[in-house]
């Protein structure tokens, strides 16, 4: 049977039944719909509005610790966003709370924030003028406790509102089953029959429709396996099968694709290399001298050669890396010794390109369990890139940072940064933020799946004009 059938079918059960105690339910309908819609345009705002700024008010702790410790402004630039977002959360308050325990947590609420607002930049003002001991006292005596204060209010807020939903609910509630009492005396089975069509029908379509929905979000992740079961004849079921027919397609052209990619890559090494070891015989002289024109060609062939030996090499790491095939070792490793030989290869480039390379590093544990050349290679491909878009007389920042559990590589750059339009795509492979600045566009995708491999993750921060700042964040075991 056609979906459009079965729905016609249940809903004309459904009207009938409908149409028979229409007159009985109207006015109880009525007074639902006016408790859910004061629910959801006054109640359910005010709960968000109330925990939104309850959770932001550790985070403007914490840039305000940040800033008294390092003194950075960025820090008051970002405690002055979240400090105006916790303002609008309470504005909106305003606009939506109504019951008098709600009006009076509000009260309470914005006066202790304002309090806090002003011990801050009071605060902010002592650090500025250097008086770091009076800053930290108004930081622990006024701020601190004002923050505190100001959260167990909206606490106290929430709590109020959710008690009005409650008692409203309730209310609701109880309207309901009277109204459902009065119907089912007046219908008995008619009104469960047509309750239970139209529930297996609905139970039907929306387990159809979240399979499919699961199963096209797995495609678009890349994680998708299994088809969709086709269960029915009717639309959904020819939308499934249409489904699989498509994935199964995308699926075999994914596997084209890097199938492609790997055997090219593979079948031009070879001769690339033949040709590599032909050009360092033609310079040691071995087929005779050459002239001085003849030994610049083979110096620019050389390069050339060297240039898409290492684009073959990276094309194959990735593919190996996606497959998860590719070999790791699994020894301890001093991140700093890596990082120490990383710069020593990095160094002529820097040298060149007229880049500052700088090491720093905060605590005295950097050991992890991983494989010493794949974690080499991390640091090169972040600390290349980072010079690469560095202008003369900029520097790059090697950093290493002991974080408990894990080990964090900062690799800092004073560069260009990085379109906000194109932050998202960095790491996808052949995606290049600047064009016209060489590289092949896969060198963050395989710094990403090294990082994984190690089960750890990569992260970016980037200011366009500003620089850029890459973390890749290291496991220890």
């Amino acid at each position: 049977m056609r979906l459009a059938s079965k729905i016609f079918l249940t809903s004309s059960l459904v009207i009938v039944v409908l149409g028979a105690v229409g007159a009985l339910a109207l006015r109880a309908v009525d007074r639902l719909g006016a408790v859910n819609r004061d629910i959801a345009t006054r109640a359910v705002p005010a709960l968000q509005s109330a925990v939104a700024a309850r959770e932001t008010l550790p985070t403007l702790e914490r840039l305000e610790a940040r800033f008294l410790v390092l003194r950075d402004s960025r820090y008051v630039r970002l405690w002055e966003g979240q400090a105006a977002r916790v303002e609008q959360e309470l504005e909106r308050l305003r606009e939506t709370v109504a019951s008098v325990q709600e009006v009076e947590r509000l009260a309470a609420a914005a006066d202790a924030f304002g309090r806090y607002r002003d011990a801050v930049r009071r605060e902010q003002r002592l650090l500025g003028a250097g008086d770091r001991a009076r800053a930290a006292a108004v930081a622990e005596r006024e701020a601190r406790p004002e923050a505190e204060r100001t959260e167990l209010a909206l606490e106290a807020l929430a709590e109020a509102t959710r008690a009005w939903v409650a008692g409203a609910q309730a209310e609701a509630a109880r309207l309901e089953a009277r109204t459902w009492t009065g119907v089912l005396v007046a219908l008995g089975a008619a009104v469960g029959l047509a309750l239970l069509g139209t529930a297996l029908v609905a139970y039907r379509m929306t387990r159809s429709l979240r399979t499919l929905s699961a199963a096209t979000a797995a495609v678009a992740a890349g994680a998708w396996e299994a088809p969709v079961a086709v269960e029915s004849r009717d639309e959904i079921g020819r939308l499934a099968a249409s489904f699989n027919t498509m994935a199964g397609r995308l699926r075999r052209m994914e596997e084209t694709k890097k199938e492609f990619f790997a055997s090219v890559s593979h079948e031009l090494r070879s001769p690339l290399t033949s040709v590599r070891g032909a050009l360092d015989l033609l310079r040691e002289r071995v087929a005779g001298e050459l002239t001085p024109n003849q030994a610049k060609l083979v110096d620019v062939m050389g390069q050339s050669v060297d240039r898409l030996l290492g684009l073959v090499s990276q094309i194959l790491d990735l593919s190996r890396l996606r497959a998860g095939l590719q070999p790791l070792e699994r020894a301890a490793v001093d991140l700093d010794h890596v990082v120490g030989r990383a710069l020593e290869e990095l160094r002529p480039q820097a040298d060149e390109a007229g880049v500052r390379l700088e090491r720093e590093r905060v605590g005295s544990d950097f050991a992890v369990t991983g494989d010493p050349q794949r974690l080499l290679q991390v640091v090169v491909n972040l600390g290349t890139n980072a010079i690469r878009f560095t202008p003369e007389g900029g520097r790059v920042v090697t950093r290493l940072v002991d974080a408990g559990g894990e080990v964090e590589l900062q690799v800092e750059d004073t560069g260009v940064g990085i379109p906000p339009e194109a932050l998202p795509h960095v790491f996808e492979p052949y995606r290049q933020a600047h064009a016209g600045r060489g590289g092949s566009g896969l060198g963050l995708a395989i710094v990403q799946g090294v990082a994984a491999a190690h089960g750890g993750r990569v992260t970016v921060e980037s200011r366009e004009g500003k620089g850029s700042r890459f973390s890749v964040l290291l496991p220890r075991s």
